[in-house]
């Protein structure tokens, strides 16, 4: 008799059901409404963010628990192997759609209807009629200087620091991934703990930058159409550098602990593409959002 993986290169591998996907959905429903009722100011208060992120993390770390054991147990073959990747591909497809309806949003608000609404291309004089006096300037508080007057975030200076960080991050983990096909264990971990570490200074970079907009330069996501495209894309952007992070953390423990092999390790390379891919779209925001 062969290895438990053997006896799976050839047939497909069905998980028995489980509440997981449930049991986070519930948790992902209450830091939606925990967040919705802090933007309308309702009396709803923090705990369901924190109960529904606690439960969310503790959901995800025991789903991907249950996978590598699965994975260490020589359950899935190499029709499992193309599913994961090929789920992996449309995941990030999806994700690039997701960033580019944000980006598309942007681009309306800012070079289709603000020139609009300041005259340009009318022949009616709605602008008048509409927002009479208004500046067709970007950034803009606008409509009807809403949010009151702001100060924007200098491209050159900490944003600059966090591409700097992420695009070091992308060198970090490509370095730990040619240690792992090399089988160099070691290497590979410091390389990933690295990764680990350039994530989490990013999101504190960022936590440090939010702060600084709300307490001193009166940029919120009350500030008009800037405030709210701001915050937009670079908060859900935000959120994808948290998850990949924790992704990453998970990888570099099972790699503590013995988990992939230099011949097969997608594991670690789905968490590599969406990583990268975090890359790209931080990229794409430091041009677009804050240097343009």
């Amino acid at each position: 008799m062969g290895s438990p993986a053997a006896h799976n290169t050839d047939r497909y591998y069905v998980p028995t059901p489980s509440a997981w996907p449930f049991a986070l959905t519930v948790g992902l429903v209450a830091v939606v409404i925990g967040v919705s009722g802090y933007l309308e100011n309702s009396n709803i208060g923090p705990l369901p963010i924190w109960l529904g992120a606690a439960l969310s993390i503790y959901i995800i770390f025991r789903w991907f628990q249950g996978i590598a054991r699965e994975s260490e147990g020589g359950l899935y073959g190499a029709q499992v192997d193309r599913t994961y990747r090929w789920a992996m591909c449309w995941f990030i497809f999806s994700e690039v759609m997701f960033f580019a309806a944000f980006f598309g949003a942007l681009y309306y608000a800012r070079l289709l209807s603000l020139p609009w609404l300041g005259g340009e291309g009318t022949k009616l004089a709605t602008n008048i009629t509409l927002w009479p006096g208004f500046e067709a300037t970007w950034p803009s508080n606008g409509p009807a200087g809403l949010g009151g007057e702001f100060q924007t975030i200098p491209a050159f200076d900490v944003p600059l620091v966090n591409t700097l960080i992420l695009l070091t991050s992308g060198f970090t983990i490509t370095m730990a991934h040619h240690a792992l096909k090399e089988a160099k264990r070691v290497p590979c971990i410091a390389w990933m703990w690295a990764t680990v570490a350039l994530g989490a200074l990013f999101l504190f970079f960022q936590a440090e930058e939010y702060i600084h907009a709300y307490n001193d330069l009166n940029l919120t996501m009350g500030s008009g159409i800037y405030g709210s495209t701001f915050f937009m894309l670079t908060g859900f952007h935000g959120m994808h550098v948290t998850l990949g992070t924790l992704m990453l953390l998970v990888i570099t423990l099972r790699l503590m602990k013995g988990h992939f092999k230099p011949e097969s390790h997608f594991g670690f390379e789905g968490v590599a593409w969406y990583w990268h891919f975090v890359d790209v779209v931080w990229i794409g925001l430091f041009i677009v959002v804050y240097w343009l």
